[in-house]
């Protein structure tokens, strides 16, 4: 298990949500044992589709674009430094509404994993 990756080597691939994501760090593939770490990518003007994790509490770091995102019954327009915490539980979707994409650091405990991933 490496304890390090290049982000330049990381292959993206596409969630069951719609978004683009680079696993940064993992247990299924790194050191890490209880939380994961990635890169989500939404191009400009497309969605994720509402979904939850069952297990799972994340935290959304915005790190490029803007745009909204759907928290339980809550709207919250975002933009690079804000973070988001959601609960296990809560359903959750983002929609890019600028010219850029939406670029965003999830962090995950327990670690992502499709099986935890609800879509509704």
């Amino acid at each position: 298990m490496t304890h390090i990756t290049h982000y330049q080597q990381l292959k993206s691939y596409i969630t069951q949500d719609g978004s683009h994501i680079r696993e940064i760090m993992h247990p299924a593939i790194h050191a890490s044992k209880k939380q994961s770490l990635a890169e989500a990518t939404l191009p400009p003007g497309e969605s994720t589709r509402l979904h939850k994790h069952r297990l799972s509490e994340e935290l959304y770091f915005v790190t490029n674009g803007e745009g909204i995102m759907q928290l339980g019954n809550e709207q919250l327009n975002i933009k690079p430094g804000d973070c988001i915490c959601i609960a296990p539980g809560t359903p959750h979707s983002l929609h890019n509404t600028g010219p850029d994409p939406l670029t965003i650091l999830c962090c995950c405990s327990p670690a992502y994993s499709h099986e935890d991933t609800v879509l509704l």
